[in-house]
């Protein structure tokens, strides 16, 4: 559902859609977009409605194939129906949007299943289909899951390259967030790989971005990560001054902190109040 609207605004909006003969008057795609918020509000019969709807409203065989895809995720169907669905449609003529987010779909149940090599090689041919069609939006997700099957694989080279080629692709498209999100990724790979003043380098600036942006989750991925690193290099304080920080911008929001940040400044805490005993540091 939409951050932005209620339970309340979202059945009055199905209701105004759905509701009698109205449904006669939604196309293919209005459909699908309608079964999200069917699904949040548990209305079963509705997105049933919706699916047999949009399938009998289709113009062509690509929204045919929208409205198949749609129904194999609303039914959880096995991967092999999705990998068949794939096949299919590549052979629909200007069906390219249709045939990336198939194989993106597939590389993610790849992935899931811990199938890495296949998770890999669905999601490049994902992004050459994406590249083919020039879809930016969609060639910046697909990097952003080849990247995260590069990490699985500890191939973090990789990971690093694709992650950077994601981010220039994401400052060219002015897509402040996704830069928030991407420079924190590759921040990540490059602590794992032991580039530690490159990793902060690149955790500050997402950081930058995300107080620009008032996020406060992208705040706690770069609050998170500097305390890492500042733990790899043994510096306690300086971590805990770092997620303190992040729990303050809670408070002042007057927002739920994450149990997981209280929980380890109260770990740091701890550590920090340790007598120094047996060669042990505080």
């Amino acid at each position: 559902m939409d951050a932005d609207m209620s339970p309340e605004m979202a059945h009055q909006v199905l209701e105004m859609l759905t509701g009698g003969g109205s449904m006669d008057n939604i196309n293919t795609s209005l459909a699908l977009r309608l079964i999200p918020l069917a699904q949040d509000l548990g209305k079963e019969e509705l997105i049933e409605r919706l699916l047999e709807h949009a399938t009998k409203v289709a113009r062509n065989e690509e929204e045919r194939g929208w409205a198949r895809f749609e129904a194999l995720k609303v039914m959880e169907a096995d991967l092999d129906s999705f990998v068949r669905l794939a096949e299919e449609a590549e052979s629909i003529e200007q069906a390219q949007a249709l045939t990336a987010a198939v194989h993106h779909y597939v590389a993610l149940l790849y992935l899931a299943e811990a199938r890495l090599d296949e998770a890999r090689a669905t999601a490049q041919h994902a992004l050459r289909v994406r590249q083919t069609a020039n879809d930016k939006q969609g060639l910046a997700y697909g990097m952003a899951l080849l990247m995260t099957i590069a990490k699985r694989q500890h191939d973090e080279d990789t990971a690093i390259a694709v992650g950077t080629e994601r981010l220039e692709l994401l400052m060219a498209l002015n897509d402040h967030e996704g830069q928030m999100e991407a420079l924190a990724d590759i921040a990540h790979c490059q602590a794992t790989v032991g580039e530690i003043g490159a990793a902060r380098d690149l955790f500050k600036q997402s950081l930058d971005l995300a107080k620009q942006l008032e996020s406060l989750s992208g705040q706690l991925v770069a609050r998170w990560g500097l305390a890492d690193l500042a733990e790899i290099e043994q510096d306690y304080e300086t971590a805990m001054l770092v997620l303190s920080d992040s729990l303050h911008e809670f408070i002042a929001l007057n927002a739920p902190a994450p149990a997981p940040l209280r929980q380890r400044i109260k770990d740091l805490t701890d550590l920090r109040n340790e007598p120094l005993s047996g060669g042990k540091e505080a």
